[in-house]
Formats: structure tokens, sequence, C-alpha cells
């Protein structure tokens, strides 16, 4: 049993990293890098450092599996949706995009501001905020950890999979491709380049993995989730959260990432698998049981 969980977790790393080498079907690469979490949960008695090891491994597999759809652009952009968020976000603006009138508002044509070198670190920093603050939860109130992790994750997933059933254009390529009706610009690369210089292609190429996933938008629902879960902590963490939670909202249409429809369908999922969770928690403590058991039998 040991060495199954051992080729379990090695496979979780080794699949997504072959699978165009050796052209494995996206089913093979979603169920081997979702086999490790499970594997490593048997490989190790509980403790916070496999709490924090498990969801890593969760992020690894989001990470993996949210690129699968863009291993095959051209069947990918068949399948591509632009017009109706843009209906939308018409709408909620009284005819005019949100993302076109804030950057009219805000920004300055050509030239790099303080404001969107701001925002654009804002918008950066979301790559730690959900996970430190479920760190932050973890060593500071660990009771908590495992329902934290679990419905932070659920979020991250859910998203994952409606990725793959309707994959949508952002702002900033219907902009680019002339669906926008308006000049935008997309601020994050102008002060990427500004920023980082040479070295602005290759941190673009690792975390772009996949630039038609879009509706909802994780950015915002994984930051709601967790200024969610660390209200519930103390005051300070809760504030904390909440003041990066909706000022990344506002970046995030602001730079031409997300249009407002994406952030309030982000906010409909974190609503769905928070008043979702008491039916989806039998199952959970269910399959939890199921897991320690197997821990006890392969740690003796």
């Amino acid at each position: 049993m040991r060495a199954g969980a051992i080729a379990a977790v090695g496979a979780a790393f080794g699949v997504p990293l072959l699978r165009r080498r050796l052209r494995l079907p996206g089913a093979a690469t979603i169920a081997a890098t979702a086999a490790g979490p499970f594997a490593l949960a048997v490989l190790r008695p509980r403790t916070k450092g496999r709490d924090a090891a498990i969801f890593a491994l969760q992020m690894w597999a989001f990470a993996m599996v949210h690129e699968l759809p863009y291993d095959d652009p051209e069947r990918l952009r068949s399948r591509l949706r632009i017009g109706y968020p843009i209906a939308i976000d018409r709408a909620i603006g009284l005819g005019e995009m949100p993302n076109v009138r804030l950057q009219r508002a805000f920004s300055i044509p050509g030239r790099v501001t303080k404001r969107d070198r701001f925002l654009s670190a804002i918008h950066w920093a979301w790559f730690f905020q959900p996970h430190l603050a479920l760190t932050w939860i973890l060593f500071r109130d660990n009771e908590r950890f495992p329902r934290a992790a679990r419905q932070m994750a659920a979020v991250f997933d859910l998203g994952c999979l409606l990725y793959f059933l309707v994959p949508t254009a952002p702002p900033w390529w219907a902009g680019e491709n002339g669906r926008l009706g308006g000049e935008v610009r997309r601020v994050m690369v102008e002060v990427g380049e500004d920023v980082w210089g040479p070295a602005w292609p290759q941190l673009y190429d690792a975390l772009g993995g996949n630039p038609w996933a879009a509706m909802p938008s994780l950015h915002f629902a994984t930051s709601l989730e967790a200024a969610l879960l660390l209200s519930e902590s103390g005051r300070l963490p809760g504030v904390l959260g909440w003041s990066y939670a909706l000022t990344l909202a506002f970046a995030l249409v602001y730079l031409c990432e997300h249009y407002v429809a994406d952030v309030a369908a982000g906010a409909a999922l974190v609503t769905l698998v928070r008043r979702g969770e008491p039916l989806a928690e039998p199952l959970a403590l269910a399959v939890s049981r199921g897991v320690q058991r197997l821990e006890g039998l392969a740690n003796g």
C-alpha cells in the first residue's frame, strides 16, 4: 500500500510534466493529479506539515489541470465564448464597458503611473494571498483548517471545471481582437515590461498557462473566500482580507484582466461553495474516514 501511494505521489508530479511529450489524454493527467493529495494523506499521519503539503499538492493539481484545455489551442478557440460577458458588462455600465470607463478616468495613455504599478502589484500578490490566509489559519486556528482548506479547494476546483465547460475570453483579449468597440490597455503587461524588463516574458509564460480561463474570476473568488475565512479568525485578519479582496476587484476590472461579470460570478461561486458545504460535508467526512483507515493500514 505504501509503495502504491508513493507511486501515486510521483505520478501526480510526473504525469502533468510529461503529458505533451507522451501525448497522454487529459483524463490521465486529471486522474494522476487528483490522486496525489489522497496518496500523501495515506503515506503520513496528520500533522500541520502534512496538511500544508496536501494543500500544496492540491494547488499543483489545479495549476496543471487549469492548463489542459490550452494544450490544443485551436480546438479550444473553436469553443471560445467572447460576446456574452461583453453584453452583460455593457448593461452594467449603461451602454459603456466598465473597463473602458475606468481606464479613461484613471489611466494616462502611453505612460505607466504609480497607480498602475500599485494595482498591478495587488494583482500579482494574488499568487500568495489565499495561501497566506490558509497558513495563518493553519497555525493560529488549526481546528478550523480542514474546513477552510476544503472550501478553498472547492472554489478552485469548481472554477476550473467551469473553465473547461465554458471557455471565455478576458476583456484584454477581446480588446486586442476588436471586440470591445473601444480602446483598452492591458496595463499589467505594460507594468510588467517596465518593472521586470527582459525577465518579464519568462515570468508571463510561466504564470499564464491558459489565457481563456476568465469566467468566473478565480482571482476574486479565492481572495473573497480568504477574506471570509480570515473574518472567522479575528477582526484584524478579516479587515486585511476584505481590504485586499475589494482592492483586487477594482484592479482586475481597471487592468482589463476581468469583466465585472467575471468578478460577480466569482462571488456567486463562493456563495455556492459556502452554502452548499452542509450538503457536501457528509461525503467529505466519509472520504476522510476512509483515507484515515488506509493511513492506519499503511503505517502499521
